[in-house]
């Protein structure tokens, strides 16, 4: 069985929620050009207007004996509020400086959107009229372009890589905002949560311990929501700048991988051919071979897909056979009435399994046999395998052959071995 190297990157938020701050502090050490990174965010002053002043550091904070990344931001900017078209141009215009890959652009835009779509929603207004207030802020650039460039360096964005997380803790009490005071968790954030498969833990403090854009973050990543297994190759922890009486306050991430096996249903392009059937069985001691006879002419009349009929032992050492047929699912009741009224058995098996079903088709073929040309069907098998046609069988139907044996003086073994010859032709044409 093949076995794939995944990497992997679990999101712990149990001990802290999750912020823009918190989230990129921790990928920081994560990545081996966090300085770079750093360095490069604040040349967003250079791109945002109504800012005068930025500067990014990473420091390191003991809390609880425990040390910690910490983002330290230096800010000074004029404006109150940014229009939607400038967050977006200014977005954008960051990341083509600074080479993003195509999938951290589109991610990093996505959680923008997630950001403006909310808002628009809890103020009920488009878009375009909407006024951020708080996540106008650059503060929300350098998140979101700080995140993404890790994440790119992290090889996150790519198909091999794998992104976990925790449940998330949202807080609770309330918060004062441009709009008045307004309760915890923010109506934004619950927006952005209400589109998304996170699972949520309200409390476990009176305060906020996730943002929008802490959320939006996550929610882009479609993460998977549970506890792998794996081997730690680094663990990263940050925290933010509140302290919180009883609360850790301590955003874990563990940079990871494990060893996948590659199941052969994904691997192989026999698996194309998957499909779900019922088997139906009972088991009959105590009538004769002329009614099981009688039922199986009956049944192969309706929609079946094969028939068979095992000798075996019962109980009290009574000879006596298993009937056992396959049906598309839907027939499973029809099919189980007809045994009950047929057989007479007071119990029938039934389940559905899994089965790969090739591609087969039926032709004719003509032949000459004693100078008399006849025409018989015959049936070729195949399965298909990265476009090219790779041939199981072909074979000729036995009723066909049956009937020609009765008409001609050769018996239907010898007639298969005659159609063998020419059925070859078309095997090698194939």
């Amino acid at each position: 069985m093949e076995v794939n190297i995944i990497n992997l990157l679990y999101i712990d938020m149990t001990n802290s929620g999750i912020s823009g701050d918190l989230f990129l502090s921790a990928l920081l050490e994560l990545v081996p050009n966090s300085e770079d990174i750093l360095k490069n965010l604040s040349s967003l002053k250079e791109i945002v207007s109504g800012v005068s002043l930025l500067k990014i550091e990473l420091k390191k904070i003991k809390r609880n004996d425990i040390v910690l990344n910490q983002l330290k931001i230096d800010l000074k900017e004029k404006k109150q509020h940014r229009s939607i078209n400038e967050l977006r141009n200014n977005l954008n215009k960051y990341i083509d400086d600074n080479l993003f890959s195509e999938s951290a652009k589109s991610y990093a835009n996505n959680v923008l959107n997630s950001l403006i779509s909310a808002e628009a929603l809890v103020h009920d207004k488009l878009e375009e009229k909407i006024h951020l207030h708080e996540l106008s802020s650059v503060d929300t650039l350098i998140d979101i372009l700080g995140v993404s460039k890790c994440l790119d360096e992290l090889g996150a964005f790519d198909n091999d890589f794998k992104i976990y997380c925790s449940v998330i803790p949202l807080g609770g009490g309330t918060i004062n905002s441009a709009h008045g005071k307004i309760p915890i968790p923010a109506p934004a954030s619950i927006k952005i949560l209400e589109d998304s498969d996170l699972k949520i833990l309200l409390g476990p403090v009176e305060e906020e311990l996730s943002t929008p854009t802490g959320v939006a973050l996550i929610k882009n990543l479609n993460p998977i929501i549970e506890n792998p297994s794996f081997i730690i190759d680094k663990c990263a922890n940050s925290t933010g700048q509140k302290k919180i009486q009883s609360f850790l306050n301590t955003l874990r991430l563990y940079k990871g991988r494990f060893k996948e096996k590659k199941d052969w249903e994904e691997s192989s392009s026999l698996f194309q051919y998957n499909e779900t059937i019922s088997v139906i069985e009972t088991d009959i001691d105590d009538i004769s071979g002329e009614i099981i006879g009688d039922f199986i002419d009956k049944i192969e009349k309706d929609k079946i897909l094969d028939i068979q009929v095992i000798q075996t032992l019962t109980k009290k050492n009574r000879p006596g056979f298993i009937i056992k047929i396959l049906t598309n699912s839907n027939y499973k009741a029809d099919i189980i009435k007809m045994i009950i009224n047929n057989l007479g058995t007071l119990g029938v098996r039934y389940y559905d399994a899994n089965r790969i079903c090739i591609e087969r088709k039926i032709d004719t073929l003509k032949i000459t046999i004693d100078d008399i040309e006849y025409l018989i069907h015959y049936k070729l098998s195949y399965y298909m395998i990265d476009n090219e046609k790779k041939i199981v069988n072909i074979k000729p139907e036995y009723n066909d052959l049956r009937e020609l044996s009765k008409i001609t003086k050769y018996s239907v073994r010898e007639l298969q071995s005659i159609f063998q010859i020419e059925l070859s032709k078309i095997l090698n044409a194939n």
